[in-house]
Parts: C-alpha cells; structure tokens; sequence
C-alpha cells in the first residue's frame, strides 16, 4: 500500500538475537493480550524459535500460520522408480513431491476432491493429486498406480489412519515449496483445521546470507546485506556463500509478518567481504555507503534490533484482512490523498524557492476519427 507506514522502531547496543526477542515478546504479548476479546489464546512465554528452511520445508512459507496444525511431508523417495510415471519422473530429474496430510478427508464424497483439483488448475499448477486411506489400504488414481508398500510407506511418513486422505505438490525448487504452502492452507480452510480465536507468534530465524540469482546464475544477497552473517569473517572466507546464514530473524502471528530485524554489522572488514562476494567491488561500497563504512571505522557497538508494524498489528486486532481498512490516511492505486486533495498543482514560485524543476510527460494527443 503506497503512502505513510508505522512502526514501532527500536535498536539496542551490545545485544545478541536472543536479547532482541526478549525485549520485543513481552511487549507484543502485552498488546495482544490488552486489546484482544477475552477468551481468545495468544502464545505464552517465549515465542517458538523457527529455522527459514525448516519453516519453508514444514509449512511452505516463511510466514507460517501456527493456527494451522498441518505438516508438510517430503515423500520424493516414496514416487522414485515407482509405478507412477508422472511423479517417478519428477523424482528422477531432481524434482520433489511433497504430501499435505488431509486428517478426516477420506469420508468425503468425490466432490470435494474433484473441487480441489480444480482449484488447483486454476490456480496454475497441472491438478492437485491425492489419495485416500481406507483399513485395507490406499484408494484413488494415484494409488492404482502405486505399489502398496510405498502407499504404506507415505501414510506412515504423514502420521495418518483409515479415513484420512493426502494431497500432492510435484516440481521443482521455490515452485513447488510455495504452491505446498498454498495446498496447506487451503485443506485446512476446506476441512476448517484452522485455530479460532487465537493468536499464534513465533519468530522465523536463520535467513540464509546470500541466494544464486536465477537470472544470472551469480550469488546475490538474499535479503538485508548489512545483517551480520552468522560465523562472521571466517564464515565468509572459508564456507559456501549459499551455506551462510545470517542473524536475521522475521517475527511472525498468523501467518502474517509483523517485523523483520537482524543483528547489524558492525565491522568495515565484514562489510566489504560480504559485498564482494555478492559481486560489488570496494570502490562501489566506498561510493555508495561510504558514511556508514567511515562511522564502522571510527568503532560502532554490536547492534540489533526490529520494527513491529504498527498498521498490521491492528489489522490482527482489528480482524481486517485487508491492510487498507487500517491504514490511518489511506491513499488510492495511484498514490492520490482525495480527502486533502493531495498531490496538488504547484505555483512556479514555490518551485523556484526550493530549486526544483519539473520535467512531466507531455499529454498525449487526442485522437480524431
């Protein structure tokens, strides 16, 4: 949403991670629990601790909403050399399939499942395959075409029993963990799994430092390079980039992001490296934050901290799904105030005081038949 935003902002000297969410758990239980309907369950005591790729594998997202209780199973190896040509081939050329328990499923009509497979396809994935756990074993397209110890096999590994389904993610990379995360939430919203009246944190931790970029095949930052990644200079001089991770960490309540922070860098030799390993020599880093390099030299205290949104906590408390109901002076899709009428046209004099200078798209001309 384009205009002003609100955030409680706070940063701490002399900090470590843990320090941060021990000062930020408290106050945001606080809130939530100040402002929220009596009855309602909001986490208490420490907030759980979720690893990025445990949360991406797990949930399908690194915004996981706790209200759900669904687990997200990787069965590759249950389709690989298997019967089932389809996910047997995206075994073989390094794909993944990914099983989304669907506890009680399995007594509903046909339609239900032929409700989601459309979904599915609409949604832009190929359908969404599934089967059913019956006492004497596995029922549906895919399980005719499955042996039965590997049908056997996915049951176990999803923690299922007779009267329970399972739902299929197939591909490759980002692709298929984000539709995963998808089918996840929505089985839970068809089979309503989903926690009422409750309010569930927990902070996602371990962002990795640096990613491939797809495009040019070179690493790039993955998402705040001035974070300190974890092991420091060593780690940056001897590791993989792709295996570093850094001390940022992502607050998180029902599935919506609240705050992003991290323990800062502090150490010019940090930042240097960092930035040419992503591909930015010294000179450019000198160029383009030579300031902060210049206040590093002089000595700057290890440092952290995080900025809780204030527009999307009332949101929660608001039960608003849409951010724009919230926001304190809203703004349309093309950034325009209509209540102050806001951008307005500027007298030429007013320009000249400050030195500006408008350079506008001409008006196209209009069109004659």
């Amino acid at each position: 949403s384009p205009g002003e935003f609100y955030q409680l902002d706070f940063e701490m000297s002399f900090v470590t991670q843990e320090d941060v969410f021990t000062v930020l758990e408290p106050v945001l239980a606080g809130v939530f629990n100040e402002f929220t309907p009596e009855g309602w369950k909001i986490t208490d005591g420490a907030f759980p601790r979720i690893p990025y790729a445990d949360a991406m594998r797990d949930y399908g997202s690194d915004k996981p909403d706790l209200r759900n209780p669904l687990i997200i199973k990787d069965v590759t190896d249950a389709f690989r050399d298997s019967g089932f040509g389809l996910f047997a081939k995206i075994a073989a050329s390094g794909g993944q399939i990914r099983a989304i328990p669907a506890p009680g499923a399995g007594d509903r009509p046909r339609g239900f499942f032929d409700k989601l497979n459309t979904w599915a396809r609409e949604s832009g994935a190929g359908g969404l395959g599934y089967i059913i756990f019956e006492a004497e074993g596995g029922k549906g397209p895919i399980a005719k075409n499955l042996e039965a110890e590997r049908v056997e096999s996915i049951r176990e590994i999803c923690g299922l029993k007779a009267g329970d389904a399972v739902f299929f993610a197939a591909g490759k990379g980002d692709e298929v963990t984000k539709f995963s995360g998808v089918v996840r939430t929505k089985v839970a919203t068809e089979l309503d799994l989903i926690e009422k009246n409750a309010f569930r944190f927990c902070w996602v931790v371990d962002f990795p430092m640096f990613e491939l970029n797809e495009e040019t095949g070179k690493v790039d930052f993955s998402h705040n390079p001035f974070s300190m990644p974890q092991g420091g200079l060593d780690a940056l001089n001897t590791q993989d980039p792709l295996t570093i991770n850094a001390y940022q960490y992502d607050i998180v309540c029902n599935g919506v992001e609240l705050s992003s922070g991290a323990i800062r860098n502090h150490l010019p030799e940090v930042m240097l490296r960092a930035f040419e390993i992503a591909g930015y020599g010294p000179e450019v880093v000198e160029e383009r934050f030579g300031g902060m390099l210049n206040a590093f030299r002089y000595g700057a205290p290890p440092h952290g901290g995080a900025a809780p949104g204030v527009d999307r906590i009332v949101m929660l408390l608001a039960d608003e799904p849409n951010i724009r109901e919230v926001i304190l002076f809203p703004l349309n899709q093309s950034g325009e105030d209509l209540m102050m009428e806001a951008p307005a046209p500027v007298e030429p004099a007013r320009l000249k005081e400050l030195h500006l200078a408008l350079d506008l798209p001409k008006p196209k001309p209009a069109v004659t038949k």
